[in-house]
């Protein structure tokens, strides 16, 4: 699933238009709550898609020092981001309805087919 790191960045988006700002770490646990995924995603990953969106100009960042403890990273959405959700969307909705045209013709061919076969 060579790619499949790559759908973080729409939930990262869709996330922080949600809530406005956020820590990574916030970001972290809504991410299981929104995956696109069953697949476990590695905090790493997270971080190197926020990274990205960053340089992409879809992010900004900066450090919250205020308050006890270390310094944290808040993370907040640009309009180039927004746009890019908008975009994300639009690709996952088309996605979606190939998806299930796919799986109604598969499960269709099955059918006439008798039993599926082991691989």
């Amino acid at each position: 699933m060579g790619n499949l790191y790559r759908f973080v960045e729409p939930v990262l988006l869709f996330l922080l238009k949600k809530k406005g700002r956020a820590y990574g770490y916030e970001l972290a646990n809504d991410l299981r709550a929104h995956a696109l995924t069953d697949a476990e995603i590695e905090v790493a990953a997270l971080y190197r898609a926020l990274r990205q969106l960053e340089v992409n100009g879809c992010v900004t960042s900066e450090w919250d020092v205020e308050g006890s403890g270390p310094a944290r990273r808040v993370y907040t959405l640009t309009a180039h981001g927004e746009a890019h959700l908008e975009e994300w969307v639009t690709v996952l909705d088309h996605m979606s309805g190939s998806m299930q045209r796919f799986v109604g013709n598969a499960r269709s061919v099955m059918t006439r087919e008798g039993e599926p076969t082991q691989c």
